[in-house]
């Protein structure tokens, strides 16, 4: 060192040590900042910033501190991190209430709602958390879940089919429900209309009764030899006057129809409709019916029987047909439901809306099992193939 004082490289080397330094006192004052409503964490990252500002300060030739220079410094990074958390935006709190299970939902289901969501600027685990609870297609666990979420202080549920939109209007809750599918809201007395539903309760609606009828004729154009179906259907979970749709417009198409409730001996049930001459297969739209799908598609097999179901997971499963409204574009709108209401809208005044996406799906490879040929003016129409 010069003895004139120190040389302008000594300077600039002290320089260069307090900018690591105040970099790195940035650092972890951020995750201060970042850390929420844990006490222990909390304590865990005050405690990393202390030792950081001394070990750091030292190593930077900054020289030891008096402790009123310490007090100073500290001060001014914990004033740094309470600003910055108190800038960090409230993290909104949603609650996801499955009637089904994780392994049975279509995983794209959920990844569009995240999509979702993210599009209309809501992140997990930044500006919103998503806590989901799964029924396992159990009616009563559905129920006590219903109970528990009534009690959380949520800001928005998002509860897909009528089942657990019901049974959380059982419990009398006021938070904002959103659905994104449930057949007919109406009907079922989830709300008061499509365009003001009243309550704390919208989302989007299948109109699942218009759906039915249009599969029968979908079914009918794949194999024009059918003369006689079996409608396998939920009664406990279907849109009232579901059946009475499905039987006339397969009267209108000239076909006999034999009732199958899902919930009974299904072995011995499609034995005696094969008995009876069935020839074709057509179900209801059900929460019931999706979770146990895998079984009614092995039992369609089995028997022979030409299928057409709600949506295109039945068809990746090993069923012939499927036709509906795209569920993965509901859950991806539903999303905007959830944002609009966290921005203070009422879902009273959100109206309900009804799919603008359909799709038509075919399984070549179960076409063949079966010995049928797709017409090919269907596969021209056909959204998903499976070969």
């Amino acid at each position: 060192m010069s003895p004139f004082g120190p040389s302008r490289h000594f300077v600039a080397a002290q320089q260069f040590g307090r900018f690591r330094v105040k970099a790195e006192i940035e650092r972890h004052a951020k995750a201060v900042a970042s850390v929420e409503n844990d006490p222990k964490e909390t304590w865990a990252a005050w405690i990393s910033l202390v030792k950081v500002c001394i070990l750091s300060l030292s190593a930077a030739g900054c020289g030891p501190m008096r402790r009123r220079e310490f007090i100073a410094a500290m001060s001014g990074v914990a004033a740094w991190a309470f600003a910055a958390r108190a800038q960090q935006p409230r993290m909104a709190k949603i609650a996801y209430l499955g009637v089904l299970s994780p392994s049975t939902l279509d995983p794209r289901q959920l990844e569009a709602l995240r999509q979702g969501l993210a599009e209309n600027g809501l992140i997990e685990g930044i500006n919103v958390e998503v806590d989901y609870l799964w029924g396992e297609g159990n009616p009563d666990r559905v129920r006590e879940l219903a109970a528990d979420l009534a009690q959380r202080n949520l800001d928005v549920i998002i509860a897909p089919g009528t089942a657990a939109v019901r049974a959380l209007i059982a419990t009398g809750t006021k938070i904002p429900i959103v659905f994104p599918i449930v057949g007919d809201p109406v009907g079922d007395r989830l709300i008061a209309s499509l365009s003001r539903p009243g309550g704390n309760v919208t989302g989007l609606s299948m109109f699942g009764i218009d759906l039915e009828s249009k599969r029968i004729e979908v079914l009918k154009e794949a194999v024009p030899t059918i003369k006689r179906i079996m409608i396998l259907h939920y009664s406990a979970g279907e849109a009232g006057g579901v059946v009475a749709a499905v039987q006339s417009a397969a009267r209108s198409l000239g076909l006999d129809a034999i009732l199958v409730e899902s919930q009974g001996e299904l072995d011995s049930a499609f034995a005696r409709a094969k008995e009876q001459g069935v020839d074709g297969l057509v179900t209801t739209a059900s929460a019931f019916l999706y979770f146990n799908r895998k079984r009614f598609i092995e039992l369609a097999a089995h028997y022979r029987l030409p299928s057409i179901w709600e949506a295109s997971v039945y068809v990746r499963d090993g069923g012939l047909l499927s036709y509906g409204p795209s569920f993965v574009d509901m859950y991806r709108r539903s999303a905007a439901y959830v944002a609009k209401i966290l921005k203070g809208a009422k879902p009273a005044d959100l109206p309900v809306e009804q799919p603008i996406k359909f799709e038509l799906a075919v399984n070549l490879k179960t076409a063949k099992a079966l010995g049928i040929i797709i017409p090919p003016t269907l596969l021209a129409r056909a959204d998903e193939m499976i070969e």
